[in-house]
């Protein structure tokens, strides 16, 4: 059964930033799986959200963008398979619901639940002695409004479940139970010519997971949840009627601590700042306590570019590439993706080519988002 503790955490701990082998100060969190992206268009343009055009999984990228929802209601279903490569019944699941109020503001609500299957307990001696399924799950609802034409703001609430405890004598795992708050704002200009087209600005932020530090154990040192601030901005050039591009960057930054370098003798912290901080005072210190200084925080940033072409607002091929830094976790990944339209549905897809020497669950993994658009339409400009 120690071994199976030993798996877990390596499992929990790796999942925001697989990361080489030599990685010298990596950051990790509690409840990992609230950074994964859910939905497959997202999934076809590098992972990419914060600022894209709004839709019914906009709840986990910038929950702002419901106030410009182009329909009353909005429905979304996701499914990804996570590890598909070594196990199959390690997954991600969700379902996002979003409501145009009026012309001003919205409510939208979301359930994600990642599992990691069936795990065989054994004790010391290899004797079987029973069976579990560790799991973990959030819900969470949002008001979004629009203070303009053209600029929303939203704010979220989150409870988050995760359940690792063991259901035998002796064991040291207990469920984490907990609450955290999203910050998010969405722009969206008006469509203005550009000589031989039309376009739109969009720009977004997102502060997620704002929240109180959990432990796994009783006594045990408590574990900073994955406060994670999102900033892009994008740009959609409208060709025609019927053919639009859209380009989209965003930058992403785990608001967490960064582990001091100690002395392996004395723990005695020889560069950066202690990290054993409340959350509020983590967040600040994040910008500034890497044991390198500022180059080692600026390698802290990911980044990502998305490209989306829409023809007539029913058929859509997107790419895109996510970069982290190869010191703070090395994943590098291309994408490519499809969308559908049929009436009210739609449905995407999308497959993730991995570009870096460390593996990446969602290797050879087909995605996919089924999603409804209902009510009356909103046109913007």
């Amino acid at each position: 059964m120690k071994k199976l503790i030993i798996v877990l955490f390596v499992i929990l701990f790796t999942i925001p930033a697989l990361r080489a082998q030599d990685e010298p100060n990596p950051i990790t969190t509690a409840a990992p799986f609230l950074l994964i992206t859910p939905d497959a268009r997202a999934g076809g343009m590098g992972d990419v959200g914060v600022a894209t055009s709004s839709d019914a999984n906009s709840q986990h990228h910038n929950p702002a963008k419901y106030a410009f929802l182009n329909s009353q209601y909005a429905l979304a279903v996701n499914y990804t398979p996570w590890m598909r490569e070594l196990v199959n019944d390690v997954f991600l699941g969700g379902v996002s619901f979003g409501n145009r109020i009026n012309d001003r503001s919205a409510w939208a609500a979301s359930f994600k639940y990642f599992t990691l299957g069936e795990i065989q307990l054994t004790d010391n001696s290899g004797n079987e002695i029973g069976k579990e399924k560790p799991n973990e799950l959030s819900v969470d609802g949002t008001y979004a409004l629009k203070l303009n034409e053209t600029f929303s703001l939203g704010v979220t609430m989150r409870y988050i479940r995760s359940d690792f405890a063991l259901k035998v004598d002796n064991s040291q795992l207990n469920t984490v139970n907990t609450f955290a708050v999203d910050i998010s704002g969405y722009y969206q200009s008006e469509e203005n010519n550009y000589g031989d087209f039309n376009g739109k600005w969009r720009g977004g932020f997102n502060i997620s997971n704002i929240g109180p530090k959990v432990s796994y154990t009783d006594g045990g040192r408590e574990n900073f949840i994955p406060t994670n601030l999102k900033l892009g901005g994008g740009f959609d050039f409208i060709l025609d009627d019927y053919n639009t591009i859209s380009t989209t960057l965003e930058f992403t930054k785990l608001l967490v601590p960064t582990p001091p370098l100690r002395d392996p003798e004395t723990g005695e912290i020889i560069e950066g700042k202690d990290d054993d901080v409340e959350f509020f005072a983590g967040m600040f210190q994040s910008f500034g306590d890497a044991p390198g200084g500022f180059s080692e925080e600026m390698k802290e940033f990911t980044w990502a570019l998305g490209v989306e072409y829409m023809y007539d607002n029913s058929f859509a091929l997107r790419t895109g590439y996510f970069n982290e830094n190869d010191l703070k976790g090395a994943r590098k990944y291309f994408t490519l993706g499809a969308g559908f339209k049929f009436k009210s549905s739609r449905l995407d897809i999308s497959y993730l080519f991995n570009s870096s020497d460390i593996n990446n669950p969602l290797e050879n993994t087909l995605r996919f988002s089924l999603g409804f658009d209902l009510g009356e339409l909103y046109e913007y400009y």
